[in-house]
Parts: C-alpha cells; sequence; structure tokens
C-alpha cells in the first residue's frame, strides 16, 4: 500500500486521502479527513464504515438507496456535487463549510484497513476508542470529537461511547439498535434473514485484500479495498463469519453477544438518538432502548418517518445534527439546551407528518389501554365472558381481531404489549404479532418504512420456548426476556406469554379500526404489490429484508404447527396500547 500522504483540494474543501492511523495493537488503520483549506482548528465529525469509504453511495452496491433518496428530496443533487458521498455518513460538503473535519475510517478487515474484520467486536471498538483519540489531537482539530452516522455508523457508537474516549463530546446515532441479539439477528429469538444479505450483499464485496477483484472507486478512482489481491481462500482467513457466528450462538448469553453490548451506565457524552418509526425490524427499537439507558444528563430522543437512510440526509434532518453538533462540539448557544427531550413526526392516515414534543417518554399523560381478544374476533375493552379456544395453523394467516370501529380520533404513541395463553401441537411455537390499522371498509393503512414501502403499524415476535422474562427489567408495557434458555413446551399445555410489540405512532381517525393478528410466520402485505419492485435488492412484501424464513431455525416439523389461543375469563388475553392525549399543533 502506498504510504504517502496524498492530498487534492476540491469544491474548497482539503482532502488528505488514506491518513494512517496506528491503534493500540500496532495495526495501522485508513481515514479519509475533509477539512476547511486553511489552518485553523476545527470540531471534528467522525464516523466508522465496514462499507468501503471509497465507495460512492450511487455505486452499483447502494444505487437503488440513492436513487430512492433523491427521488423524496430532488434538492440534494443540488446542495452538493455529491462526488465523496459514502453511505450512511454525512456527505462533507455539506459539513465542511460550516466549520467542521470530518474523519472517514475504514474499520479493522474492511475497505482500506488491514487485518482480521471481526465485525463489532470488542477489538474494532477500541478501534474506534483509538480513532477518536488520534483525531482530537490532530493539528486541524479543537480537541472535541463528535460521531455522526446511520445505522452500523451508530450502532457502534454505543459501544464506543460506553469506553468513554477522553475527546468524545457528542453522539448523534441515527437508526442504530443498541442490542445486535434482540434487535438485529434474533427478534424474539426467531433468526431474522436480513444478517446474511447484509453480510453477503454489503460487507464481503468491501472485504480488504480483494484489490482488484474489488471495486474501483468512482469517489477518486483508486481500488476500494486496497492494493493487495487475494483469493477466496485467504480473505476467508481474513475474517470471522458473522453468518456462522449469528447461527452458533443462539442464545443472549454467549460470549459473542455479551462482549458487543454495551454498557450504557457508562454512556456520559450527549446523545441524540434518532429513530424511526417504520423501522420495526432494526432501526426503532435500540434507539428507544438505548436513550433510555443512557447514563448522559445532556440526552433526546428524535423519531421520524421514510426509508431508513433518507432523513439523515434531507435538509430538514441535516438542520436537526448541525444544531446539536454545533452546541456541544463548538460551544454555540443556539438553543439547543431549551430543545423538548422527545421530539417526533406523528402519522395520520391522510394526511402529511405532523410535529410533536414532550419531556418524558413513554408520553406525558400516557393511559395504558387493554383491549381484550375475544371469540367473535373482536378487539374489545370489555373482558370476554366465556372460556373457549381458538386454533389456527402456523403455515396459514393465523387469527385477526378487529376493534369496533372508533367513536373518536385515537392517538397512540408508545411501546405496546400482549399477554396471551397459549398452546401448541408441537414443542415450540413463534408467535408474530401484527399492530395493524384499518379504513372503514377495511383497506389497510401502511406506511413506507424503513425498507418496505407497505409496512403496518407495529411488529412483535416471540419464540413460545424463549418465553421467560428477565423480571429486574420488564416493565408491563415493555416485556423483557432473557433469551438465555430454552424451555420447550409439552404439546397440548397451555402456557402464559408476554409479547413485546415495538414502539409505534399513529392517529387512528373515528370510524377506523385497529386490529392485532397473530400468526405462525412473517406478516405479509394484503394489499396490490404488482407495481412494488425490489429497488434495493429484495423483494417488498411488508417486512422488507427481516424475514424469518430459515428451515434450520424454524424446523417445519417444528413450527408448521397448529397453535391454540386460550381465551378464559380469568386469564383474558390482551393487547396493551399507549394512549395518549391530542396536542396541540407546535
Amino acid at each position: 500500500m502506498n504510504n504517502m500522504l496524498r492530498t487534492e483540494v476540491y469544491e474548497g474543501i482539503r482532502i488528505d486521502w488514506d491518513v494512517p492511523i496506528q491503534v493500540s495493537d500496532g495495526l495501522t488503520l485508513r481515514c479519509d479527513v475533509f477539512r476547511p483549506d486553511d489552518d485553523k482548528q476545527y470540531p471534528v465529525i467522525l464516523g466508522a464504515t465496514p462499507y468501503g469509504k471509497w465507495l460512492s453511495f450511487q455505486d452499483e452496491v447502494w444505487g437503488g438507496q440513492w436513487k430512492m433518496l433523491t427521488r423524496h428530496e430532488p434538492a440534494i443533487n443540488k446542495l452538493s456535487t455529491n462526488r465523496l458521498q459514502n453511505y450512511e455518513f454525512p456527505d462533507p460538503e455539506r459539513f465542511v463549510h460550516d466549520g467542521y473535519v470530518l474523519v472517514r475510517v475504514d474499520v479493522r478487515g474492511t475497505g482500506r484497513s488491514p487485518g482480521l474484520m471481526d465485525l463489532l467486536s470488542v477489538r474494532e471498538t477500541q478501534d474506534y476508542a483509538d480513532c477518536i483519540e488520534w483525531a482530537a489531537t490532530q493539528a486541524w482539530s479543537n480537541g472535541k470529537v463528535g460521531l455522526s452516522g446511520v445505522s452500523y455508523l451508530a450502532m457502534n457508537q454505543w459501544q464506543v461511547a460506553a469506553l468513554q474516549p477522553p475527546h468524545l463530546s457528542a453522539l448523534c446515532i441515527w437508526e442504530g439498535c443498541s442490542d445486535f441479539y434482540r434487535e438485529f439477528t434474533r427478534h424474539g429469538g426467531i433468526l431474522s434473514l436480513f444478517s446474511d444479505l447484509w453480510f453477503d450483499k454489503y460487507v464481503l464485496p468491501v472485504q480488504h485484500g480483494l484489490g482488484e477483484r474489488g471495486w474501483k472507486s468512482h469517489i477518486n478512482g483508486e481500488w476500494v479495498s486496497g492494493s493487495q489481491t487475494c483469493d477466496e481462500q485467504e480473505l476467508a482467513l481474513m475474517r470471522k463469519d458473522w453468518r456462522q457466528d449469528v447461527r452458533t450462538h443462539t442464545l443472549s448469553k454467549a460470549e459473542f453477544w455479551q462482549s458487543r453490548l454495551p454498557d450504557f451506565s457508562n454512556i456520559k457524552a450527549p446523545l441524540l438518538s434518532a429513530g424511526n418509526w417504520g423501522g420495526q425490524g432494526l432501526h426503532l427499537r435500540g434507539n428507544v432502548e438505548g436513550y433510555m439507558q443512557a447514563a448522559s444528563p445532556h440526552k433526546w430522543l428524535n423519531f421520524h418517518c421514510f426509508e431508513h437512510w433518507t432523513e439523515y440526509y434531507t435538509q430538514t434532518g441535516i438542520a436537526l445534527q448541525k444544531k446539536f453538533l454545533a452546541h456541544f462540539l463548538k460551544g454555540e448557544d443556539n438553543g439547543w439546551g431549551a430543545e423538548p427531550r422527545v421530539q417526533m413526526l406523528v402519522r395520520r392516515p391522510g394526511q402529511e407528518f405532523s410535529p410533536r414534543q414532550d419531556e418524558h417518554w413513554p408520553l406525558s399523560g400516557t393511559d395504558w389501554t387493554s383491549l381484550y381478544l375475544n371469540a367473535d374476533a373482536s378487539l374489545q375493552t370489555d373482558r370476554p365472558s366465556e372460556t373457549t379456544q381458538l386454533t389456527y395453523d402456523a403455515a396459514g394467516e393465523g387469527l385477526t381481531f378487529l376493534s369496533a370501529p372508533l367513536t373518536k380520533d385515537l392517538h397512540v404513541i408508545g411501546p405496546a404489549a400482549a399477554s396471551l395463553r397459549i398452546s401448541s401441537s408441537t414443542t415450540d411455537a413463534d408467535l408474530f404479532l401484527v399492530l395493524r390499522l384499518f379504513t372503514p371498509d377495511l383497506k389497510e393503512v401502511t406506511y413506507a418504512g424503513t425498507n418496505d414501502p407497505h409496512t403496518p403499524m407495529s411488529h412483535g415476535w416471540l419464540r413460545a420456548s424463549m418465553r421467560k422474562l428477565d423480571l429486574k427489567r420488564s416493565l408491563p408495557y415493555r416485556p423483557y426476556h432473557a433469551l438465555d434458555e430454552a424451555q420447550p413446551l409439552s404439546p397440548g399445555q397451555p402456557y402464559d406469554v408476554q409479547i413485546e410489540i415495538v414502539p409505534t405512532c399513529f392517529v387512528a381517525p373515528a370510524g377506523y379500526r385497529i386490529g392485532l393478528s397473530l400468526r405462525g410466520k412473517d406478516y405479509e402485505y394484503p394489499g396490490d404489490l404488482s407495481g412494488v419492485n425490489a429497488t434495493i435488492g429484495q423483494p417488498f412484501t411488508g417486512v422488507g429484508p427481516f424475514r424469518h424464513t430459515d428451515s434450520a431455525d424454524r424446523p417445519a416439523a417444528i413450527f408448521e404447527n397448529r397453535v391454540t389461543l386460550h381465551i378464559d375469563p380469568a386469564h383474558p388475553p390482551c393487547l396493551l396500547l399507549p394512549v395518549v392525549p391530542a396536542q396541540a399543533p407546535i
């Protein structure tokens, strides 16, 4: 690899390409530095990516996402030349001219950085901390380092913040899960195949060592994955296989997962956690849980909509980021300190999203409302009066319970949960809960989610054998499953299960109905899908890439079973919803 520092000036930005950073075990990582073309000192915005810092956002790998982004906000093509754009990291052209230095690092074993690729590991996290301290001591730095990025570049912020690198001054964690077992790979203990797609499509193509077998950068015309070209056998020795590790470590107590779970009580840096209402499979729960558990006295929670990368790059999203970062990295008295702790966009059918704010999560005035599942497939505020059973085939469409038409608007914002008594014809059962909203003529309301254009109001998942609760962490509205042991079912015997439903936000207008589906497989949007294509590499059927169809994890002999819901007035099945008062327009 060429070790000579190469510099150019582009659009008034001085760019230092492939700058070396020696980390604590002696390995040299590579970063790019984008800074104002002068000798002054500026605060730093840093991100660590596994996606190849020289791979353009517009390239084939991310081209579908780029088209969706620019279709949503065409102004992006006018606000920047976009030459320097890299997926899920700030566009240097839109930040450097506001007085920031941007540092983009290839994580170990990816892109231009050599070493053993071991994603989200203790070693990778220590590398990140070393990079923060390196950036803080450079001649162009004012000593304050903030972190920013989407998804992976948000997820790894929770980890490194818990190490408390001394110069870490702000965290902008945009749609980043914080518990990789529960929120990334095993929803309710059920394996999500997103891990395979992600690793195969987005990580392996930029592994360090691909050299001329990899991508040539449209950013600077050089090889994204280094100058050394290795064969497949050599590359396999240079990485830990995420797909295999996820399958091997099936329980949350495994060291593989525990070592990747941050100590949130050690997170003290100022924090902006931004989640997506349509991101139930990856880009929502972790932002809420991380915000709630982090010990920072300066923390804010924000919720937005659209695809998971979109709002990060819109003018609205960037204005929010800049206000937060300027306050904590530049010391600007710009009113950020008076910002409400919780801000969101509220979804109401047929209307534009509207802003809402609060000082608390769950929101002030939340009325925890119980809707009971009745034998006639209704959701009612009255408990069922008779004991009965409803049985469904797990391979079929399951059971759907509907409320009566609402007599007034209902504002549902916050975490939800369900309490059920079920039995299985086999030794286990996978439970897929779908919170739904229907128009007066029973057409389902969905929204464009992070990775699918037809995302329902929310999801909940649980493998019944993993039903054991962590009683210290569970709340009535947010059951927390230990997921540390499997407790097989005795066929035909009833068991009580509590199921977490990922936080949601919607206004159900008068005349609409709320629905809850209990299924044995992933949700499928019941409307017309003929005009929907696979813009980002997988078909859109309602859950995007977050599918739970692995035959080894879900053998048909066990999970294509018959599941019975037991309805008993003494132990009624119940959906708990967070109903909040309407808020006057801001």
